[in-house]
């Protein structure tokens, strides 16, 4: 049985508080319990609102923070594709947080496998906080169904490929989604409602879903996302 803990609202709109809430908290909670919280965001149009709202945390001490990503198309960090850039339009430019803690994913690199293994340096044991997102094909961070990344056990971060342009990219795999200590997936739109019903209630088929890797975390869903679950008694 699926152990996700579920966040169902009627609209996308209405998914941008509670979402941020429940970040705000788990970085406090963080910093509180270890001194620092390291938090890696996915980047894409649906989180974007959730982490304008989150910088308007007052409570968070930024300088405490270190953020990393969960993946990065082969892009500048200033094109619209990249998720760095999403994430610092919508949150970097609005809080303090110094620049030498925040590890962009550099997968504009000409020698993508030099800029895994120099990223996966960086990544601590467990990340404290984990924000992913699921495709309409199961995907979650860069890790596509069928892809041998899925089946790796000691590297923390791989060059992937995507089925649309830009193809090339880096991803964490999945160890790095089994030891973050909190893990939010953030969905919205019918679209989706299928894999996300298959993620959090399917059979157990990773390499089908990736984004069962999460199964265990919060899912922040509006009702057209959760429309194929069957359950939601975890749901608030």
């Amino acid at each position: 049985m699926s152990m996700a803990q579920l966040t169902v609202v009627p609209v996308q709109k209405d998914l941008v508080r509670p979402a941020a809430a429940w970040l705000g908290m788990e970085v406090r909670k963080a910093i509180t319990e270890r001194g620092r919280c390291a938090l890696a965001l996915a980047g894409g149009r649906t989180p974007e609102p959730v982490y304008r709202e989150l910088a308007g945390d007052p409570v968070i001490d930024w300088e405490k923070v270190e953020l990393f990503f969960g993946d990065e198309r082969a892009v500048p960090p200033d094109h619209p594709e990249s998720n760095y850039y999403i994430v610092r339009r919508a949150l970097l430019s609005r809080v303090a947080l110094p620049p030498d803690r925040v590890h962009r994913m550099e997968a504009d690199r000409a020698d993508l496998e030099q800029a895994a293994r120099d990223y996966e340096r960086a990544l601590p044991p467990h990340l404290d906080v984990l924000v992913l997102g699921i495709g309409a094909d199961g995907h979650t961070a860069s890790l596509f169904p069928g892809s041998a990344t899925l089946d790796e056990r000691l590297r923390l971060v791989v060059p992937a490929h995507g089925p649309a342009p830009p193809v090339q990219r880096l991803t964490i795999t999945p160890p790095v989604i089994k030891a973050a200590r909190r893990v939010a997936v953030i969905a919205t739109g019918e679209p989706k409602a299928a894999m996300v019903a298959r993620a959090i209630e399917g059979p157990w088929t990773p390499r089908e879903v990736p984004a069962q890797l999460a199964r265990e975390g919060h899912w922040f869903l509006d009702q057209a996302a959760a429309a194929g679950l069957t359950v939601r008694s975890g749901a608030t």
